[in-house]
């Protein structure tokens, strides 16, 4: 079976075209083709309040690019899900309507808990040690995504309106960050060992540059060396003497600094970076849809 994922993030829109495979009673999912255009959504709508008129030209032909490939992949189904950038724009109406007109793709905008409750439909838990807890740490351009795991369930889980772009343009006030930094504290208290998963572009980024194997921890140590390093080069030599994109060579910092601190305040020394994240689960959803559906559960899906 295909499946297509589309996720308008603050920073970054994807396109995830996935296989699922069934064998002896098994499910497993493979990524095809993931399709990345840095947009940057959120420049204009964390400063402005509203997305320019060339980027919501550039996210249309973002979007027909998209529906074209989705046509030729023959994915049987597909979902689209705006972020935080969207959720923040006056004229997301607006631009909501005119993708679905031009490029024949519907777009949800999601709010912060059902972002954090796609990312958990990828069901990391199952993997996991029984006897130990976890941290899941989704870290994206507008917003940060925290879940609490412990006995394979999710104990917790919040949104919170803290990213790598509103924090490049000094858009957290202080309060909030205190109240961010308090809540992950109270969240963790008595859960220890807390073993962190961490998620999004930047984390999978610094992950890559560490140098550790995909089964491998990450130590907090370790991530720290990592951040002192990205601060110590210029924006210019990021993406020179590192190799990053552009688009990455400004918020990979913020995003550890973020990261740092959620591990700092919830006492956490190691983490694992599966490199899942809100298309993964998406697609997820969207097979147990298509499973119910063949068992007379729901309804034929109207987006495609």
């Amino acid at each position: 079976m295909k499946f297509a994922a589309i996720d308008i993030g603050s920073n970054a829109v994807r396109l995830l075209l996935s296989n699922v495979f069934i064998n002896n009673g098994t499910t497993s999912f493979k990524k095809a083709e993931l399709v990345r255009i840095p947009l940057r959504l959120g420049d204009d709508s964390f400063l402005n309040g509203k997305i320019s008129p060339e980027k919501v030209e550039k996210l249309i032909t973002s979007m027909k690019a998209f529906k074209l490939l989705i046509d030729v992949y023959d994915a049987i189904d597909y979902r689209a899900c705006a972020t935080s950038a969207m959720r923040d724009a006056e004229n997301r109406w607006d631009i909501i309507e005119r993708v679905r007109k031009e490029a024949g793709i519907k777009i949800e905008i999601i709010d912060g808990k059902t972002e954090a409750d796609i990312i958990y439909s990828n069901h990391i838990e199952e993997h996991l040690d029984i006897n130990s807890s976890y941290l899941y740490i989704d870290i994206g351009g507008g917003s940060t995504e925290i879940t609490l795991y412990s006995k394979n369930k999710a104990v917790v889980s919040q949104s919170f309106n803290i990213g790598t772009i509103r924090m490049l343009h000094n858009k957290i006030d202080k309060e909030y960050w205190n109240y961010f930094k308090g809540w992950v504290r109270e969240i963790t208290n008595g859960y220890s060992p807390l073993i962190a998963i961490g998620s999004g572009g930047n984390i999978n980024k610094i992950f890559k540059m560490s140098g550790r194997k995909p089964d491998k921890f990450l130590t907090t140590s370790k991530l720290k060396g990592i951040h002192e390093m990205l601060e110590s080069y210029t924006y210019d030599e990021r993406i020179q003497l590192l190799g990053l994109n552009p688009d990455r060579a400004d918020v990979i910092v913020p995003a550890s600094k973020i990261l740092l601190s959620v591990l700092k305040h919830a006492q956490i020394e190691k983490m694992i970076v599966p490199q899942i994240g809100l298309s993964d689960g998406m697609v997820h959803q969207l097979y147990e849809k298509d499973k119910e559906k063949k068992s007379g559960g729901l309804p034929t899906n109207n987006n495609s």
